[in-house]
């Protein structure tokens, strides 16, 4: 790891001294807040030179559970390597929007001025440029606001928007970004139907867990009930008291045992448990993260 003048680069050495090759590339972009860590990204050329417009991931990634640098995910260990190109569905996911360049020789290219970084406020409510041109006059408050609210949307749609990313990577039917607030998600993504009896794993299908939840068919609850995207949510506590607006303390299993177990309802009934999908390598040894599973039910 260096930090030079011109920003903080990722250095592979190979070899050994005085005879050794080395390779460095920038941290140009990040992906992750940090709380379970983050991946690096840098803008490379193709093997026959031209602009810098693919995107690849860097090697080495932080891994925040363990407070320490980790083989990125698809990298394998101690081997100098660049090259995992980070495809158009990775970005659908990660980022806000994107322009995907058409080359066959190379899936990573994009125009670097359309890329929106981060999951902004037009992910979920749609382009923005005429809603705040609309509101922009004084004291106006058109009724048409020229922007969706998924709230108002019917349940399917609802969960159309959250699965496109928390639904499994599909098989898409349409170009990446295509889909828009309040479309029917088939139209654009084929997603795996698991079955009920198939095992899933905790990491990339959330939306498949919750709906096998008895507390998802007996209502009409999508991710939003307990998941409120406009702020940080990192205290199991607040989604406890999400459960309590439909369960009753004395309800629980352990009440009479135990007593009130209010503020603990989501380590029990929707616990952290190890993916068996995502990993990567440290020090010599495979490590997978946690991930909270959304199927709701009594774990013995």
């Amino acid at each position: 790891m260096e930090a030079r003048s011109d920003g903080f680069f990722q250095t592979g050495v190979a070899g050994i001294p005085p005879h050794t090759v080395s390779i460095s590339h920038r941290f140009d972009l990040v992906v992750g807040s940090g709380r379970k860590g983050q991946t690096y990204l840098y803008w490379g050329r193709s093997a026959e030179g031209g602009e810098a417009d693919r995107l690849f991931q860097l090697p080495v990634s932080y891994w925040t559970e363990i407070a320490s640098w980790v083989n990125s995910p698809g990298y394998g260990d101690r081997i100098v390597e660049f090259s995992r190109p980070v495809l158009p569905r990775c970005l659908e996911c990660h980022a806000t929007s994107a322009e995907p360049i058409a080359d066959a020789n190379a899936a990573s290219r994009y125009r670097k001025a359309s890329l929106v970084l981060g999951v902004t406020c037009e992910r979920c409510h749609g382009p923005g440029a005429q809603h705040s041109s609309l509101n922009s006059v004084s004291n106006a408050k058109p009724v048409d606001q020229a922007i969706l609210n998924p709230a108002k949307l019917p349940r399917d749609r609802q969960l159309a928007l959250c699965s496109l990313c928390h639904g499994g990577i599909g098989v898409a039917k349409t170009p990446v970004f295509s889909f828009k607030v309040g479309d029917a998600l088939e139209d654009h993504l084929q997603l795996d139907l698991p079955k009920e009896t198939e095992s899933l794993d905790v990491h990339g299908n959330q939306v498949a867990l919750l709906e096998r939840s008895k507390c998802f068919k007996s209502s009409n609850m999508t991710c939003s009930t307990c998941h409120d995207v406009h702020i940080p949510q990192r205290d199991v506590k607040d989604f406890s008291s999400r459960c309590l607006t439909c369960h009753k303390v004395e309800s629980c299993g352990l009440f009479p045992r135990r007593g009130p177990l209010a503020g603990k309802c989501v380590d029990c009934h929707l616990p952290n448990q190890t993916s068996n999908v995502i990993f990567s390598t440290h020090a010599g040894a495979r490590i997978r993260p946690k991930v909270r599973n959304h199927w709701i039910k009594v774990y013995r």
